[in-house]
C-alpha cells in the first residue's frame, strides 16, 4: 500500500497537495501526519522516511518506490492510474492545465510567504502589499482563461475536479483565511472548490489538530 507522509493539516499546503493528489487517485494508502517544529521534528526528518527528500513533505513511498514534492506526486500517480483522473482529455486543456499547475508551483512568491496557509483561521481584510497584489492579478487572470475555455458546465478550472484544482486548493484557503480581494467571477469556484469531500475531510480534521505553531496564528503585517 501507498504511504503519504505529511505534516500539520492546518498548516501544511503542499502537504495539502499530496494528499490530494493520493485522494484523487482512487488508490488506498496511509497517511501519517508529522507534527512540524516540535521537539522531535529535527531528530525525525532525519530518519530514513525523510531521507530522499531531505526531511521535507509530503513524500510518498510505493514499496521501495519513493517520490516526493507535490507536482512530481501528481504525475506519479497520474502514471499509476493510467492517466485518467487528474488532466483534462483535451489535448489543448491539458497543455493548459499542466501550465498552470507549474506555474503555481514555481511562482507566488509573495503570497505564500505573506500569507501562510491556516485553515482553521478567518482575519478581516487588509489592503496587500503590492507584491500580494501582482499575484493575485496573475491567479485571477489563469483561472478566467481557464473557466472561459475550457470550464464548460463544470464547477472547477477545466469542468472536472483534477490537477489544476489540487494544486491551486492551497491558494483558495489563503484567499478565505485572509479574505483577499477576488475577482467576480472566482467565489463561485472558490466555494467549489471548499465544499469539494476531500477539502471538507481536510478541514475537518485539521480543527480537530492538537498542534498550535504560532508563527503562523498571526493575520498578515
Amino acid at each position: 500500500m501507498l504511504k503519504l507522509f505529511i505534516g500539520n493539516k492546518a498548516y501544511s499546503s503542499w502537504s495539502l497537495r499530496g494528499w490530494l493528489a493520493c485522494k484523487q487517485s482512487g488508490l488506498p494508502f496511509e497517511e501519517i501526519v508529522v507534527p512540524l517544529y516540535d521537539s522531535e521534528w529535527e531528530q525525525r526528518r532525519a530518519g530514513d522516511e525523510f531521507a530522499p527528500s531531505s526531511g521535507k513533505v509530503p513524500i510518498l513511498w510505493d514499496g521501495d518506490c519513493v517520490v516526493w514534492d507535490s507536482l512530481a506526486i501528481v504525475e506519479f500517480l497520474n502514471e499509476a492510474t493510467g492517466g485518467t483522473r487528474f488532466w483534462p482529455e483535451d489535448r489543448a486543456a491539458r497543455a493548459m492545465a499542466r501550465s498552470m499547475a507549474a506555474e503555481m508551483h514555481s511562482s507566488f512568491a509573495a503570497l505564500r510567504r505573506k500569507h501562510s496557509m491556516n485553515v482553521r483561521q478567518v482575519y478581516s481584510a487588509k489592503t496587500p502589499d503590492d507584491d500580494v497584489l501582482a499575484d493575485l492579478n496573475r491567479i485571477m487572470e489563469l483561472w478566467a482563461q481557464a473557466r472561459a475555455r475550457f470550464g464548460g458546465e463544470g464547477q472547477f478550472l477545466f469542468g472536472e475536479f483534477g490537477a489544476a484544482d489540487i494544486m491551486f486548493a492551497p491558494v483558495v484557503t489563503r484567499l478565505i483565511t485572509y479574505s483577499l480581494p477576488v475577482a467576480r467571477f472566482a467565489p463561485a469556484y472558490m466555494n467549489a472548490v471548499l465544499q469539494h469531500p476531500f477539502i471538507q475531510d481536510w478541514i475537518a480534521a485539521a480543527q480537530e489538530e492538537e498542534w498550535v505553531l504560532e508563527q503562523f496564528e498571526q493575520p498578515a503585517a
